[in-house]
């Protein structure tokens, strides 16, 4: 029978204990290069030779047999640890697990009505804006008012209170809390399982703007560092630059606009980590503007005077979190093939604390001139 015990808190989850800032900048992710069992068969002595797809088929309940031909497709069927294919013969003492890149939810769907920034909708996907303050997942302390919550409400899937619809597993990579900018939604299983496998192989195109402290030395320029949970702090993340531990991972950069004690920086990922772009900078020392978590909310650089002090808290409350957008998203789109691009304003918050911080700027450099 199937074991189903795979339920671990998620990185949003984990990030909500003690505090209202969760999330995650990419999949469930991480988007990482590891795959999360979601259904585990242990092959019982009595049971007769048969193909793998035949027995997933009869033995899971709530899952069609076009999506177990789907999941084998995509490689997302094991036999003992290893990809099967559909006409692999199952016996006594076989393990076969379902596995994908992305955890598991364990948490029951309620639709809300909450309105919905859709960029763009068609038969298959959805991609929206998400507003930053708006979490994405249901997890501990935030049960309902999130964007799966609106989603549910949105594509019209009801459910009871005590149901659990699997049929949500429809968002294949997420956001922080506090991070703004574009997400895309699978809206059937074609889709779900062939851009979970883009966003697995990192082909997806994410482009993100963020505010960062100081004066990067260099126009443009590669953060490279594995990412993994600091054994300090388990809310936090951090770069482990020697060893094995964490996961690879690699943001490349480039410079928009500098402010002197600021500077509006492009990230694209390479590899998608929890909270990446947040601990690659605050590893090199220019940590995101306002980013509590990650030392960026306090005076990181400037001077000392009372002015720039009021100035900069001025600037905090202008932006009350971490300067970061998801700008930019491209993909394949999973039916016709053919290679989308979506792009997004900065929210209102990030634009005029761009447009506070060039003024300030202008004036200290007709100060000194």
């Amino acid at each position: 029978m199937a074991d189903n015990r795979f339920r671990d808190y998620d990185d949003e989850e984990i990030d909500n204990f003690d505090s209202a800032s969760v999330g995650d900048e990419v999949a469930y992710e991480d988007e990482q290069q590891e795959m999360f069992e979601h259904y585990r068969f242990d092959i019982a002595s009595g049971q007769e030779p048969m193909r793998v797809d035949k027995y997933l088929a009869t033995h899971m309940e709530y899952t069609s047999r076009h999506r177990i031909q789907l999941a084998i497709k995509s490689e997302y069927i094991r036999v003992n640890d290893k990809i099967a294919k559909a006409n692999c013969i199952i016996r006594p003492g076989d393990v076969v697990t379902f596995v994908m890149p992305y955890q598991r939810r364990g948490l029951e769907i309620l639709p809300e009505n909450i309105p919905l920034d859709v960029v763009y909708e068609d038969d298959d996907v959805l991609v929206l804006n998400k507003p930053a303050g708006m979490v994405v997942h249901p997890g501990h302390g935030h049960f309902s008012g999130t964007l799966v919550n609106a989603l549910a409400f949105h594509l019209g899937i009801s459910q009871g209170p005590d149901a659990e619809d699997e049929r949500m597993g429809v968002l294949v990579h997420r956001i922080d809390k506090d991070t703004s900018g574009l997400l895309v939604v699978a809206k059937n299983e074609e889709s779900q399982l062939n851009l979970a496998k883009q966003f697995f192989v990192h082909s997806i195109d994410r482009r993100y703007v963020a505010i960062v402290w100081g004066n990067l030395k260099e126009d443009e320029g590669t953060i490279t560092g594995n990412i993994g949970r600091d054994p300090n702090d388990r809310m936090r993340f951090k770069v482990f630059p020697e060893g094995d531990y964490g996961k690879h991972a690699v943001t490349h950069y480039k410079v928009l606009e500098r402010f002197g004690f600021v500077t509006v920086v492009e990230c694209r990922l390479e590899t998608g980590r929890t909270h990446q772009i947040r601990v690659h900078f605050n590893y090199i020392g220019h940590p995101l503007f306002n980013d509590e978590r990650y030392d960026g909310a306090e005076i990181r650089k400037g001077t000392i005077y009372a002015k720039y002090r009021q100035f900069i808290e001025n600037c905090f409350k202008l932006l009350p979190r971490q300067a970061l957008h998801a700008k930019l998203l491209g993909f394949d789109h999973p039916r016709t093939g053919k290679h989308v691009v979506f792009d997004s304003e900065l929210p209102a918050d990030m634009q005029a604390l761009i447009e506070k911080w060039r003024a300030y700027s202008s004036n200290m450099k007709e100060f000194e001139e």
